[in-house]
């Protein structure tokens, strides 16, 4: 009984394939988090309202600026994973993304709202997205009513990470010309 276990990590297109044979449930509730297949938690009514209220944010002040990409995937090939984001602004593409996923040059703004997730979110998925390059990342913690704001993509963690509260604001880097109320994103 001391022997140890080995693990088999799939690559993105091994997942998708179980996807489409019918190995992989059709729920969406998978993720592909560095070549393991991971259960996502289940979202409740605060979370579910809030990337609502993200989404309607988003979609009203960008226009055909960018496309509001809502839970679904994101893929790093590299990393063999493939995750469902909350809320991507994803640099338009007249095809809007229906001949591949979007990857990390992709991605102008990824946003994770978290309230069970947060540990997840700050110690598996931000430092993953570090790694990946994507540009900034926005943790929108529902417990503490905070935005942590991610720059500067350094290896796996950010160069840059500032924690902000309500009555502040924040611009977010591929559209300064929008303020955000970080009351607005938390809530």
């Amino acid at each position: 009984m001391g022997e140890l276990l080995t693990r088999r990590r799939f690559t993105v297109e091994e997942y998708h394939r179980m996807g489409e044979t019918g190995i992989l449930p059709e729920d969406n509730r998978l993720e592909l988090i560095a070549g393991d297949i991971v259960v996502r938690e289940p979202i409740g009514v605060l979370h579910a309202g809030t990337v609502d209220r993200l989404t309607r944010l988003w979609t009203s002040r960008l226009g055909d600026r960018a496309i509001v990409r809502v839970q679904n995937p994101v893929q790093f090939p590299r990393e063999d994973t493939e995750l469902q984001p909350d809320v991507m602004l994803l640099c338009p593409r007249e095809d809007f993304y229906t001949t591949r996923h979007p990857q990390a040059a992709d991605v102008l703004l990824l946003i994770e709202v978290a309230d069970t997730t947060l540990r997840l979110d700050r110690r598996v998925k931000i430092p993953l997205y570090a790694r990946v390059g994507v540009r900034e990342v926005w943790l929108v913690d529902l417990t503490t009513e905070r935005l942590e704001v991610c720059r500067e993509p350094v290896g796996d963690r950010y160069g840059s990470v500032r924690v902000l509260t309500r009555g502040e604001r924040v611009l977010p880097e591929a559209f300064p010309d929008l303020a955000i109320d970080v009351a607005d994103l938390v809530g």
